[in-house]
């Protein structure tokens, strides 16, 4: 029987299955996962599981089997997509925390525009996930995180320039997902 990888066991046994010998990048989506988990309440009910499959799918595209691209959202929605998986799980993979910008500096635009990024509670839920996780899985504020990334990336790389032109954009989708958190009934 084929996994339901919108769902959160089914996409946990996926993630489980291809990303433990990263050893950081597996601590960090499991942490990315409890992350969406606690922030599912910014979500409608019916998004919720798919936001944690989202996380544990987020990273899925380092896997080495898998590269293709070098750019793990893309690798990432093409491998989704060749398995089978629900056409919104794979966008959101092709599309988490601002992928857009950093396919712009890697001149693979036009590839990712094949999945059409939503605007919505729950891209800016999984972005929240990742974006308040550290590398090998601690909590950290968005400030920290973006720090930490600038750190981690040189000067003029790939990463560094997208996560710097990705600020705002991803300053907004944690902002959002704290209010319709803080909005919740206590």
């Amino acid at each position: 029987m084929p996994l339901a990888l919108d769902t959160p066991l089914g996409a946990e046994e996926l993630a489980g299955s291809m990303l433990p010998p990263l050893g950081n990048r597996w601590l960090h989506t499991q942490a990315v996962a409890e992350r969406a988990s606690e922030a599912s309440p910014a979500v409608p009910a019916d998004e919720r599981g798919l936001l944690v499959a989202a996380a544990w799918l987020h990273d899925i595209g380092y896997a080495p089997e898998l590269r293709e691209t070098g750019f793990h959202p893309l690798d990432g929605a093409r491998h989704l997509e060749a398995l089978g998986a629900p056409l919104r799980l794979v966008r959101l993979v092709a599309h988490h925390s601002g992928a857009v910008y950093e396919a712009e500096q890697r001149g693979l635009t036009t590839e990712l525009a094949q999945y059409e990024r939503e605007d919505s509670p729950l891209l800016d839920a999984l972005i929240f996930a990742d974006m308040t996780t550290g590398p090998s899985g601690q909590r950290f504020s968005f400030e920290q995180r973006m720090r930490e990334i600038l750190i981690r990336y040189e000067s003029g790389s790939a990463v560094h320039t997208a996560i710097s032109n990705a600020h705002p954009y991803l300053a907004a989708a944690v902002e959002r997902t704290r209010q319709r958190l803080s909005d919740q009934p206590k």
